[in-house]
């Protein structure tokens, strides 16, 4: 048939017979995977992971959510200096609402400007992207490196404090907190590995049912104070902190109001999934956005004004809101029950706030990765499409202060905050830019907006930064920065290695071939990995093929050279080249230097390597093979191939070979028959 005939008779040419599918065995690594965490997804079903409104705010809402279980506690704490002196005794629960208030008017700000935000970056807005696009990549460096420590201490505080939960309901388990919140850490992650939407079922009802918790506490409350005969106070387990010890001043009620900043945390985490939301995909995540401002703001204001209300001290075997309940709720069995359910539920959403860590963490890691300022693997998807490598690194990195200051939240909440409200103050900031910038309709309103956002919240971080500096702040504001600098270094080996790789690339691709072909195959002993190597080596075919052996050691070389004989592998030569001085390194140099002197042969190095089935087994053997290997990188024309042979794994590469020779003749055969019967040829 001609050259080009498929145009003139395509009833002539008729495709081969479709192979048989090879039924290759899995490891035993993924078939644990699959039991753990499901069937492995393919890249089309990633569509099908997106969450609707409802399971979308019980995944990145409830960190949010969650804060205001300790915002209440944490601003009565500074203002009763319980820790350390300086309290203002019962004045401090006249205070508590005006704070609250404050933070609340900041929140309302957030919402609002976090709505531009998403509406101006519908594909993902969160700081780190509205940071790079307007202000830079250093800046957005800070913002993302801020917010992923946030995400850390976020995944400590909020296991920690449902661990707190869960002791002031059982104060028996209080000496088991650090490995209780070690577990619940395991859990969450495990959850996460098995995927966007399995998390949200598995996490919605913890969400929706501290909802309940807190707004029927809230209720009757409001009923019990309105309707009731009052709420009376609760009396509390050291008197000695309504005592007062300080003086009531400006330094004061800021630290006060820096403390209560912890109920803002995750409110950027809608802005930062906005992919994972069903389309129209930023019309429900400011839908979300909302709802989730919403009920925080008025559970943040119930909680605070029950607290002050009821005077509450906050303590060591109880927290307030814990405190609250028992109150309000009294002790009969129903109110017992109802008790138990509130503590249950501020548990698991404590706990499971740290989710919404472990679904912005990885997604947010795998921007910087993608722009080369983090290391590569956590841009790759895993077993269920989600970012397995970035939630495996934050169940590490957020188990690492939990063990350190030993679940205690009051330690851990210094540390927090002020990442979050550095993420926010640059991300609202390159907004108010871009509308600058843009000019798009209605843009003055938006800058206001934003232009608010940014200065609230950048008034809000230096608060936090005083106030906080000598209880922990300092820690994070140093680690930022040498984070920042880390990242930068990073990004710039990656931007090395690309310029290096891409430089005149097509030239070395189309570069004239040598003449002559040469393979040496390095033999140390006569074994598997060696016939391996030699029996590829034979199937390129080269012009010029020979083993070498270095002699280091006389006696061995002889006898390798008789079983060489006795094999019969005499008709490929094996040249035993004496290495008195034990520089193998230096004598395969030598060798290889002399092939390719001529200019016209390239020269293939096949080095048998050994595979080891368990961890442990590589150190008992040396790295010669890698030494050689990098030898030789400077050599031109010189090449160097690793033939793996994976020792304890016989029995399976037998059972794979019979598959694939199995497969190979039922193809042969029915591309036999066909032929035989005027098909193709």
């Amino acid at each position: 048939m001609a050259k080009g005939s498929i145009t003139q008779d395509r009833t002539a040419i008729q495709p081969l017979p479709p192979t048989p599918k090879i039924d290759i065995p899995e490891s035993r690594g993924f078939r644990f995977k699959s039991k753990v965490l499901g069937k492995a997804l393919t890249n089309d079903q990633l569509e099908h992971e997106r969450l609707g409104k409802p399971t979308a705010l019980a995944v990145f809402a409830s960190d949010a959510l969650s804060s205001t279980a300790y915002a209440s506690e944490e601003i009565l704490r500074t203002l009763l200096g319980i820790g350390v002196v300086g309290g203002i005794g019962a004045l401090a629960f006249g205070y508590v609402m005006p704070i609250t208030i404050a933070m609340v008017v900041v929140l309302v700000i957030l919402v609002f400007s976090y709505r531009q935000t998403i509406k101006a970056y519908p594909s993902a807005g969160g700081a780190y992207i509205v940071t790079k696009d307007n202000l830079g990549l250093i800046p957005a460096q800070v913002a993302g490196v801020a917010l992923l420590t946030d995400y850390i201490l976020t995944v400590a505080v909020s296991v920690s404090a449902g661990v707190a939960a869960l002791y002031s309901a059982f104060e028996a388990l209080r000496p088991y907190r650090v490995p209780i919140a070690l577990v619940f850490i395991a859990i969450i992650a495990v959850g996460n590995l098995r995927g966007v939407k399995e998390s949200g079922k598995l996490f919605a009802v913890p969400t929706y049912a501290f909802v309940l918790a807190m707004f029927a506490m809230i209720a009757t409350g409001v009923y019990k104070a309105l309707f009731g005969g009052g709420l009376e106070h609760v009396v509390p387990a050291d008197p000695a902190a309504l005592e007062v010890t300080g003086t009531v001043g400006i330094f004061l009620i800021l630290h006060a109001f820096a403390s209560g900043g912890a109920a803002m945390t995750g409110v950027e985490a809608i802005s930062n999934g906005v992919p994972a939301f069903k389309k129209v995909e930023w019309k429900n995540a400011r839908e979300t956005l909302t709802i989730m401002g919403l009920l925080l703001g008025v559970m943040f204001i119930g909680i605070s004004w029950l607290a002050a209300k009821m005077q509450i001290v906050p303590s060591e075997s109880q927290t307030v809101i814990a405190q609250a309940a028992q109150a309000i709720y009294g002790n009969s069995a129903v109110g017992h029950a109802l008790f138990l359910f509130t503590q249950a539920a501020t548990m698991f959403i404590l706990v499971l706030a740290a989710n919404t860590s472990f679904a912005d963490f990885p997604r947010l890691a795998s921007f910087h990765a993608d722009d080369a300022f983090m290391p590569k693997q956590l841009t790759k998807r895993g077993h269920r499409l989600v970012f397995s490598n970035g939630i495996i690194a934050l169940a590490i990195a957020g188990a690492i202060p939990v063990i350190i200051f030993q679940a205690d939240v009051s330690h851990l909440i210094p540390l927090y905050a002020i990442g979050v409200f550095t993420s926010f103050t640059l991300s609202q900031a390159g907004m108010a830019k871009k509308h600058i910038k843009d000019k798009e309709p209605r843009w003055r309103l938006g800058l206001f907006v934003n232009g608010l956002g940014a200065f609230a919240t950048g008034l809000v971080t230096v608060v936090i930064a005083i106030t906080k500096f000598t209880h922990g702040a300092w820690f994070v504001m140093i680690l930022v920065p040498v984070m920042v600098v880390l990242l930068v270094r990073l990004n710039h080996a990656y931007e090395s290695e690309k310029e290096e790789l891409e430089d005149e690339a097509h030239k070395a691709a189309e570069a004239p071939i040598l003449r002559y072909h040469s393979v040496i195959v390095l033999i140390e002993q006569l074994d598997q990995s060696s016939a391996r190597a030699i029996q590829y080596a034979r199937t390129l075919t080269p012009d010029d093929l020979k083993a070498v052996h270095f002699a280091t050691d006389e006696h061995k070389a002889e006898r390798l050279a008789d079983e060489w004989a006795t094999l019969g592998l005499s008709r490929l030569p094996l040249e035993v080249v004496e290495c008195p001085d034990r520089r193998i390194n230096r004598a395969v140099l030598e060798v290889v230097a002399e092939v390719v002197a001529d200019g016209n042969t390239e020269v293939s190095v096949l080095i048998p390597r050994r595979e080891y089935s368990k961890f442990w087994h590589r150190f008992l053997h040396d790295h010669t093979a890698d030494s050689i290997a990098k030898t030789l990188t400077d050599v031109p024309h010189a090449n160097v191939t690793f033939v793996p042979y994976h020792l304890g794994k016989r029995s399976a590469a037998a059972r794979i070979a019979a598959e694939l020779v199995g497969t190979v003749a039922a193809a042969e055969s029915v591309f036999t028959n066909d032929s035989s019967n005027g098909g193709p040829t």
